[in-house]
This record gives C-alpha cells, sequence and structure tokens, in this order.
C-alpha cells in the first residue's frame, strides 16, 4: 500500500499525492460507507494503484480536524476576508468566525478587504478595531496601494500549510484567491447565491500548490454555527479573554455574571472591545439555549 494526501475530489473520484509527488486518481472502497465515512480534500490516506488513474482508498488516517464547508480535512490555516465596507464591517460575524476556527484548532488570518473605499471617519474607527485584533492575531489590510506587498508578506509568513479562504458574500474571497493564484481565473463580483444554497452537490474541490503551501481553491463558508461548543469551552476560544482569566477570582470564570471578573473589569476600562464582548454574550446565549441533541 501507499501513502498519499487527496488533493481533489469530483464525483467520487479522488485524486491522490504522494510524497514523492505522484498522482493517481483512486476511489473508496465500499467498506467506507458502511463505516458512514468518507474521503475528504485533505485527507492523509492509505490507498493501492495497478495504474495512475486505476486505484482504491484502503485506509484513512485520524484528522486533526474537519470542515463542512468546504467538505476539507486538515486545515492548518484560514485566512478570514472582512469587508471594511459594502458589505458594512460585521464584527459579530468575525468573531463568530474566529470562534469556529480556534474550536477547529485551524489559525486565523485576518485580511481586512476595501479599506481605500471608507471615508476619513469611518477609516479611523475600522483602525481601531484593525490594531485591536492585531494584538491576537496575524492581520493585514487590503485596498491599499502596496496591496500586492501585503500579500507576498501574507505568504511569507506561511510555510507548508493547508489554507482555504473564508468570509462573508461579497467581502472579496474570490478577488484575493486570484490574487494569491493567478491561474485560478475565479469569476468576481457577486458569489453565486445558488452555491451557498447548496445546489452544485458534485462541486470540485481542490489543493493546489503556492509556494510551499496548498490552497483551496474555492471561496467556501457561508455559514458559521455555534455546533458542538459548550459554555465551559468558549470563553477559551477567545485569546483576548484567556490571557486575563487568571486574575478572575473563580477558576472555570465564564465571565458573565461572576464577581471580581478580570474580563468584565477590561471591558468597563476599554481594554477590550465593547463589540468582542457583546458578542461573546450573545454566543454564551445562543449555546445555552441550544436544543438538546438526540442521537
Amino acid at each position: 500500500m501507499t501513502k498519499g494526501q487527496i488533493r481533489q475530489s469530483l464525483s467520487g473520484y479522488y485524486d491522490v499525492v504522494t510524497e514523492d509527488g505522484a498522482e493517481y486518481r483512486t476511489r473508496a472502497r465500499g467498506n467506507f460507507r458502511k463505516k458512514k465515512q468518507t474521503p475528504l480534500v485533505g485527507d492523509f490516506v492509505e490507498f493501492k494503484a495497478d495504474k495512475v488513474d486505476e486505484g482504491y482508498i484502503l485506509e484513512i488516517y485520524p484528522r486533526k480536524n474537519q470542515l463542512i464547508r468546504p467538505p476539507m480535512a486538515n486545515i492548518d490555516t484560514a485566512i478570514v476576508v472582512t469587508a471594511c465596507v459594502e458589505p458594512d464591517f460585521s464584527s459579530n460575524l468575525l468573531d463568530r468566525q474566529l470562534v469556529m476556527l480556534e474550536a477547529n484548532q485551524v489559525s486565523p488570518v485576518l485580511y481586512f478587504s476595501k479599506f481605500d473605499l471608507l471615508d476619513e471617519t469611518k477609516a479611523k474607527k475600522i483602525t481601531e478595531i484593525v490594531e485591536y485584533y492585531r494584538q491576537f492575531y496575524p492581520v493585514y489590510l487590503g485596498g491599499l496601494p502596496a496591496d500586492q506587498n501585503v500579500l507576498t508578506e501574507m505568504l511569507a509568513n506561511l510555510h507548508q500549510q493547508v489554507i482555504v479562504v473564508m468570509g462573508q458574500t461579497g467581502a472579496g474571497k474570490s478577488t484575493l484567491l486570484n490574487q494569491l493564484k493567478p491561474d485560478l481565473n475565479l469569476a468576481t463580483g457577486e458569489i453565486s447565491k445558488a452555491l451557498s444554497r447548496g445546489r452544485h452537490t458534485t462541486r470540485k474541490v481542490s489543493l493546489l500548490p503556492i509556494g510551499d503551501n496548498l490552497l483551496a481553491d474555492t471561496p467556501g463558508f457561508s455559514s458559521f454555527e455555534l455546533l458542538d461548543i459548550d459554555k465551559e469551552s468558549l470563553p477559551l476560544l477567545f485569546p483576548d479573554f484567556t490571557a486575563l482569566q487568571a486574575g478572575c477570582k473563580f477558576r472555570g470564570c465564564l465571565h458573565i455574571n461572576e464577581p471580581k471578573c478580570a474580563v468584565k473589569e477590561a471591558v468597563l476600562s476599554e481594554k477590550i472591545l465593547p463589540s468582542r464582548y457583546d458578542n461573546y454574550k450573545h454566543f454564551y446565549e445562543a449555546i445555552i439555549n441550544q436544543k438538546p441533541k438526540y442521537r
């Protein structure tokens, strides 16, 4: 048997690349269906192939994470594209994405697009927000004259990573992907709403080399539900909160009703963005009000 990584899936076929760069077209054995397992792009697998176009996947190695949209596994980094305007900046959506990435052990890189479209007043406000997030995440501003230098710097800090690009519709995901990998030729403008509704069930997903990284060639991601996160885990997914939690009176402080909470004190002293804490409370309420799952 041979080991490799799935780099592309389409209509039940999986293109697997081995460590020496050889590529094989494979299919999954029927026993995966019985186990309710589906091979995903990014999976490391064992397979057998007598010819380069007639292989079979025999085993899927354990995944460090798995995403539903796009259907991928073993993601290292997500470039989160957040529009400063058109559509308007949404701190709730940004924080929701960051929480889900932290929960799935995916490292976020923040790319604020369309900064050049802001007037002076809005630019000042967004700059304050950007500088806050910069304390905890790698942050880049898009839409400036030196935009290509920004992208070069971004990629220079990523090595041997599996990267996806995510963000709200219209934020500029396809534009960014085309800049990172010009031969993609993805359609820009408004992303097809049909895709986000899931009509295209046989959509191709690929990982393409860019430097020493692999880049997913799909904008992906249109919904970010707080699934499988419990209220005790939620505060651990905010790095700005975890940096202060040792100062809370109670171990395991949820930063909601507890007295002498360092996080709430930091919000009052404006060391934590009020919107960040408001979003945290919103997520907390959503989690405790979730209906129990029955399996």
